[in-house]
């Protein structure tokens, strides 16, 4: 028998242990936010990464955004060195995963196991990815020990809420120093037949109107700031909402309409504050002095960050000269700029290659509608040979029922075990 025949035998025997792997991740319940049993998942993965002969290094990011002692950002680092020197592979999955919302027939924190699918939130994003990872290591170290160089695998925080407790604050830290770490995969759900090379950018701000509170029965005694708010949104939706759906990139970006433009209202606050759920009262009367929206803008790599606010200030500054008593702010609350890595880097190259082999089907080259650390590990780290490839859906994530398929992760794992060999073995 080969040594790649043992390898692969090795990850067909895996198959039941990387059910429960992931499983046991999902029933972790890593809400973010406000950013629950970060500590605990880290926990699991230092005993089980411990027990396979990787070193360990917790690394909480105190001062981050979010870092508080009830919400500690903690954060794995876990290095395996072989028996030679060489090139250092990254695998980093974030383990935070977004609120449940509605409509869901399944248990969110479950995992449950149904016709080869299992089931729960961060199942897709990505905790699905982070035991594939994990497998794909396992596997490989035990058929090739003596392999050259060093696989590490990180655990990280924040992801969903911009990185900056995980991936940003171990960048900083030197983590993704291109002389420690050579090749990052992040298994992102971007699906097992595709390489993901970047992402769009995004831009979120806050805009505030104003008003003057007065009683309901009386409004004209007062200005209403949900009314000018009202404006804003449909100057949004007759002016910039068709503009930015006549632009595309030439981003490979998945899925088809994230090839344009794009902009959510990700919440409206005005008025009275919503009571507590066991108030049985009635709504006071009251015109509304603050209205506050949150915008969630998705940009492309061709449009500049300098346009992209232009456009939100110019229709804001327009409507303070055209209608009464309009005033307004805007707080930017983030920005990051698109990223993208060269579909011939080494860790592009080498993951297309195993795709092609383990599918009989070339790659396809992606980029992602959202971002995620690779922002961090490019920017910060200055480390461009990072992609994103990992088993699910893209579709899926955030989405009620969240699955991952069981057939899809084990291709994954082969394609990871795969390019570990590629990168990590000496060449005949």
């Amino acid at each position: 028998m080969t040594d790649l025949t043992l390898l692969l035998t090795r990850i067909a025997d895996k198959r039941d242990d990387l059910i429960a792997l992931t499983q046991e991740l999902i029933r972790i319940p890593t809400l973010n936010p406000p950013g629950e049993n970060y500590r605990d998942i880290c926990d699991y993965l230092d005993r089980r990464l411990s027990a396979h002969g990787f070193a360990t290094q917790l690394v909480r990011a105190f001062d981050a955004p979010g870092d508080c002692e009830k919400y500690p950002r903690w954060n794995i680092v876990a290095r395996r060195d072989g028996a030679h020197a060489g090139e250092c592979v990254h695998f980093n999955s974030h383990t935070d995963v977004v609120e449940v919302g509605k409509g869901w027939t399944t248990d969110p924190f479950g995992g449950d196991l149904i016709d080869g699918k299992i089931y729960g939130r961060g199942a897709c994003d990505m905790k699905g990815g982070l035991a594939a990872s994990i497998i794909a290591a396992e596997a490989f170290i035990e058929v090739f020990p003596d392999f050259h160089g060093a696989i590490e695998i990180s655990g990280t925080a924040d992801e969903e809420s911009g990185g900056y407790g995980g991936v940003a604050y171990l960048a900083q830290k030197g983590y993704f120093d291109p002389r420690k770490v050579q090749h990052v995969i992040i298994p992102e759900p971007l699906n097992k037949d595709r390489v993901c090379l970047g992402h769009r950018g995004g831009w979120w701000a806050e805009i505030e109107t104003f008003g003057e509170i007065a009683h309901g029965s009386m409004p004209f005694l007062g200005d209403c700031a949900v009314r000018h708010m009202g404006a804003v949104l449909d100057k949004f939706e007759t002016d910039l909402f068709p503009a930015m759906a006549q632009r595309r990139t030439d981003m490979p970006v998945v899925p088809e309409g994230a090839r344009q433009s794009t902009m959510n209202i990700n919440s409206i606050h005005g008025g009275q504050a919503e009571q507590a759920d066991d108030f049985t009262g009635l709504p006071a009367h009251c015109v509304p002095d603050s209205c506050r929206i949150v915008i969630d803008r998705r940009f492309l790599d061709e449009e500049p960050l300098d346009m992209v606010r232009g456009e939100v200030t110019d229709i804001l500054d327009g409507l303070r000269l055209s209608r009464e008593k309009f005033d307004y702010a805007l707080t930017e609350i983030n920005h990051v700029l698109p990223s993208m890595t060269d579909r011939d880097a080494p860790i592009a190259a080498t993951i297309a290659g195993q795709i092609q082999t383990v599918l009989g089907k070339p790659a396809k080259f992606v980029a992602s509608p959202g971002t995620y650390d690779q922002k961090h590990i490019d920017r910060i780290g200055k480390l461009k040979n990072c992609v994103a490839y990992g088993p699910g859906i893209l579709e899926l994530a955030h989405k009620p029922d969240e699955y991952i398929g069981v057939d899809d992760m084990m291709v994954s794992v082969e394609v990871m075990a795969r390019s570990l060999a590629a990168l990590l073995l000496p060449k005949d």
